[in-house]
């Protein structure tokens, strides 16, 4: 019998912000969005005084200063640092490890005499060696295990380990009855909709469901969590997480841009992000879309919302080439006098770059330039994002966005570092 763990960082942004700054310990705390736009994450005392997920600040900025909130902009190097950290600590105790996310990964423990002791044993090691707390859900199958996870996280009772396998089926079927569809990983709200209407509006109601009549009406892949729901272990990650189909990569500016050089400059930035994800997931792209706005919300500027696509003459993964496309693209878009307030790039047309048909009269991305490509982002994976970049994307740096309430990057940057003084 299979058994997998679900290990899930709490509340990993405002946690990560307390790691270097225990002052913050405590007290409420939310991280910014891009731009320092929206609340994207939230310390559990700001979850109690009821500030809501993806809420604008400028509407609860009031309520930030009357509770005393701590208002942090977005530190992706930190978080992406703290991650990798903790990433280390499961791979050291567990022999298989699959990331899902900056803050979740599985971990194999089949074969583990006592499970739900060893995963008390990482959640130690985690807030001892990275000041992490964690979740943990044990199952049979990915998808209980997810299920347990959020049960560990939401039900105090379980004291951060939640071992499903180890209930009697009684248990378990009414756990299963207690929450909704759409805490079944995978069941996102349009669809747990869609299940609504066949009456399926529990986790049990999905797991008891016919399993062939699952397919025949939404696919395989919810089949699969079906039978996972029954302890089959049978999904992989990247059945859950479909290959993306387009890649967008677009962010506001910093503040209002009339100069091309900064918007080349973005451009060059957005293509070398798409390309990254682009190669991560095996693919190649056939069209880039470059697109370029002005503010919908200023009304004394001229309104400028345009978008142009430069066809490939082959489908290629290279930063370099599509790079090229996007700043043709721009050019034929940018109008002088303007006041632009974001750009963005999209590829489409994706094919998986293991099934290209070649062409006789057009040249595919050179051998050499794949091994530069995949250099990069070995480089960029182990000394962080941007170490190896276009020029381009130094040309004006006016177009990045505002991080005024950054905390420093304490564990990537020199000028950074925390400092401890000794009499």
């Amino acid at each position: 019998m299979s058994c997998v763990a679900l290990v899930d960082a709490n509340n990993f942004y405002a946690t990560c912000e307390t790691i270097f700054a225990p002052a913050l310990a405590g007290r409420p705390l939310v991280v910014l969005s891009n731009n320092d736009g929206c609340i994207v994450a939230r310390s559990a005392e700001a979850k109690a005084l009821g500030i809501p997920m993806g809420a604008p600040i400028h509407e609860w900025r009031t309520v930030c200063a009357d509770h005393g909130v701590v208002i942090r902009s977005s530190n992706y190097t930190l978080y992406g640092d703290m991650s990798a950290r903790m990433l280390s600590v499961l791979q050291d105790a567990c022999p298989r490890v699959e990331s899902y996310s900056i803050d979740e990964s599985f971990v194999d423990l089949d074969g583990v005499a006592d499970p739900v002791a060893h995963a008390r044993q990482l959640r130690d090691d985690l807030r001892r060696r990275v000041k992490i707390s964690c979740g943990i859900g044990i199952a049979r199958s990915k998808t209980l295990a997810k299920f347990a996870n959020h049960l560990a996280k939401k039900q105090a009772v379980w004291d951060g380990v939640c071992p499903l396998g180890n209930l009697p089926e009684s248990r378990l079927t009414a756990l299963l009855a207690s929450q909704p569809v759409n805490t079944v990983w995978g069941v996102g709200a349009r669809l747990a909709e869609r299940l609504a209407q066949d009456r399926i509006r529990t986790a049990l109601d999905l797991r008891d469901a016919d399993s062939l009549r699952i397919r025949r009406r939404y696919g395989i892949v919810l089949e699969k969590t079906v039978r996972e729901l029954n302890g089959e272990s049978c999904l992989a990650l990247h059945e859950v997480e479909a290959e993306r189909q387009m890649i967008l990569a677009s962010r506001s500016f910093g503040t209002v841009l009339r100069d091309l050089a900064p918007i080349r400059a973005a451009i060059a930035h957005h293509v070398s992000r798409a390309a990254e994800k682009l190669r991560a997931q095996g693919s190649l792209a056939q069209h880039v879309h470059v697109m370029l706005r002005s503010n919908p919300f200023r009304p004394q500027d001229i309104p400028f919302r345009r978008t142009t696509l430069v066809p490939l003459a082959f489908p290629s993964a290279d930063t370099m080439l599509l790079s090229r496309a996007a700043l043709a693209g721009l050019d034929a878009l940018f109008q002088p006098g303007l006041n632009y307030h974001k750009c963005g790039i999209m590829l489409t047309a994706l094919v998986p770059a293991s099934r290209v048909q070649p062409d006789l009269f057009a040249a595919g991305d050179s051998p050499r330039r794949q091994q530069l490509m995949q250099l990069m982002d070995r480089v960029n994976r182990q000394h962080g994002r941007g170490t190896l970049h276009l020029a381009a994307c130094d040309l004006d740096p006016r177009w990045e966005m505002r991080v005024r309430q950054r905390s420093p990057r304490y564990t990537t940057c020199w000028d950074e570092l925390p400092v401890a003084w000794c009499d």
